[in-house]
């Protein structure tokens, strides 16, 4: 049995599309261990292949360069699905990002669209995504750029929405928003690479077919997430993209790779 580690998140969307490959409900001769941490630590430790199979923001893809090859199967993208830029007050983007914006990660896809759609952006702080919605109500920045289960919250916190940025690049391009993929370390085995991609994709097959197997799984990881919450949180971010990301999912993100402003890639 070949052992391979496998780095995602802890956010429901991947621990509900990855239970059954980490807790052997999937029929595959892979061991699989998983190691769980936030999008930007898992872009960062992708510079040093430090896992076999790892979730990548599409922002990451370039800077990791020929280090890890996409998969088809476990991918996180489709349509309402983008990041937010918030504020305090009701404000348009460019005024949001005159002063100070939080911002999870340079290496985060949601840097990369922020940046397309803002170019005259001047002054990011990076943070930990859990804690932008409170940097920005305490006014410890004039905006934050928020993802994960933060765009279902952000109004319990008083602040506003300046723009959805998923909204904005969909209209620009009439393509789904690319938002992160699983990546296999290059140097595997073509066959293991094929078998990894099988087993994901039958993996996010039986989350669909057995929705509450994975309940006490991503409750453990969800944090203060309310349940509510982490349904919609898995309903926005594992679709059918998760299953194959399809032809107008790889031309997402051969656009959104190329057209990235210098500074975000």
């Amino acid at each position: 049995m070949r052992e391979l580690t496998f780095g995602y998140s802890p956010c429901p969307n991947d621990t509900f599309a990855f239970h059954a490959l980490t807790h052997g409900l999937v029929d595959t001769p892979l061991h699989i261990t998983p190691v769980l941490l936030d999008i930007e630590e898992l872009n960062r430790r992708a510079h040093h292949g430090e896992f076999d199979l790892t979730k990548l923001s599409v922002g990451a893809f370039a800077a990791v360069g020929g280090g890890y090859r996409l998969l088809r199967s476990g991918a996180a993208l489709g349509h309402g699905v983008g990041p937010l830029v918030v504020t305090r007050t009701p404000m348009s983007l460019a005024d949001a990002v005159r002063g100070r914006v939080a911002i999870p990660g340079r290496a985060t896809t949601a840097y990369r669209l922020l940046r397309l759609a803002a170019p005259q952006l001047e002054e990011v702080v990076e943070m930990r995504y859990d804690r932008i919605l409170h940097a920005v109500g305490s006014g410890e920045v004039h905006a934050g750029l928020i993802i994960h289960e933060s765009r279902f919250t952000y109004g319990e916190h008083g602040l506003f929405k300046a723009i959805d940025l998923g909204d904005w690049w969909e209209r620009a391009t009439q393509l789904p928003v690319p938002l992160a993929g699983i990546c296999a370390r290059a140097d595997l085995h073509v066959e293991t690479t094929a078998e990894v991609e099988r087993a994901i994709r039958a993996s996010v097959q039986y989350a669909f077919d057995h929705p509450d197997a994975s309940r006490a799984y991503v409750r453990a990881h969800a944090q203060e997430m309310s349940d509510t919450v982490c349904a919609q949180h898995i309903a926005l971010y594992v679709n059918t993209h998760s299953l194959d990301i399809g032809d107008d999912g790889m031309l997402a993100i051969t656009r959104l790779v190329a057209d990235a402003p210098s500074d975000a890639r």
